[in-house]
């Protein structure tokens, strides 16, 4: 047989069909990835991530602009919702209205007007942080991956050392002062190293003061001369105030970096 193998003197000769089909085996190499394989590879990468996540807000603010889904919010709820049902129910679409960029001052006077003070206080800060752990999942699922790459900026890489090593009270910083907006908060945290449980805690306790500003506002619009009306007004004035002048005195330091 031309494939067979001899022996003579302890010595063993391959033929030449043999050699041949073990050289082919040793060079062929990996074996390719199959169709499905590279499909999901493409699928799974950073910017298809990326790009899905952008389509998502970008379809949620498009909703929100065409159906004005925040009108159900400030309108009132339909009769047979009451209590506690409504309560859940618009504590939950707060949270999705805030990951469709729908301004939390408005849902913030709304459930004021809608639940009173307190138990309006409570639907909101529920929703607040409902839709921040949203926010915050779908840019770490979604968008880190492709975007830390591009932290190259000094501002940019300052701002996420700031958030990955001290989470927690800077979100809380952030919170507790206006002029970040709140979207934009919940990815930059997102992308940094920060934990999800210090977002959380630092996002529901920095946002009670100006929450409940702006619910005690809602509750008591109809009387805009009462006291609690007047302070809750202030409430929301002064760290505003606040905020500009330290970013007023601090221009000069920022303009440096």
């Amino acid at each position: 047989m031309l494939d067979a193998t001899t022996r003579s003197g302890g010595t063993a000769t391959v033929t030449p069909r043999t050699a041949a089909t073990e050289l082919a085996v040793a060079t062929a190499g990996p074996v390719a990835p199959t169709g499905l394989a590279r499909v999901t590879r493409v699928l799974l990468s950073p910017w298809s991530r990326l790009s899905l996540l952008v389509a998502l807000l970008a379809s949620a603010a498009t909703t929100v602009v065409l159906f004005r889904p925040q009108e159900l919010l400030t309108d009132g709820w339909p009769p047979q919702l009451g209590g506690a049902a409504a309560a859940l129910a618009y504590a939950v679409a707060y949270g999705l209205c805030t990951v469709a960029f729908v301004p939390r001052p408005l849902l913030n006077l709304a459930a004021g007007a809608l639940f009173g003070s307190q138990l309006g206080l409570a639907c909101a800060l529920a929703g607040t942080v409902l839709g921040s752990g949203i926010a915050f999942c779908l840019g770490r699922v979604l968008g880190q991956e492709a975007l830390r790459p591009l932290l190259r900026g000094k501002w940019l890489k300052a701002a996420d050392g700031q958030l990955s090593r001290h989470g927690f009270r800077t979100m809380l910083a952030m919170r507790l002062f206006p002029g970040v907006p709140f979207a934009a908060s919940n990815y930059c945290a997102a992308v940094s190293r920060m934990g999800l449980l210090p977002f959380l805690l630092a996002t529901g306790l920095g946002s009670v003061p100006n929450t409940a500003a702006y619910v005690v506002a809602g509750a008591r619009a109809s009387t805009p001369t009462s006291p609690a009306f007047l302070i809750a007004l202030a409430c929301i004035a002064l760290p505003g105030l606040a905020g500009a002048v330290v970013a007023w005195r601090k221009r000069h330091r920022l303009r440096g970096r």
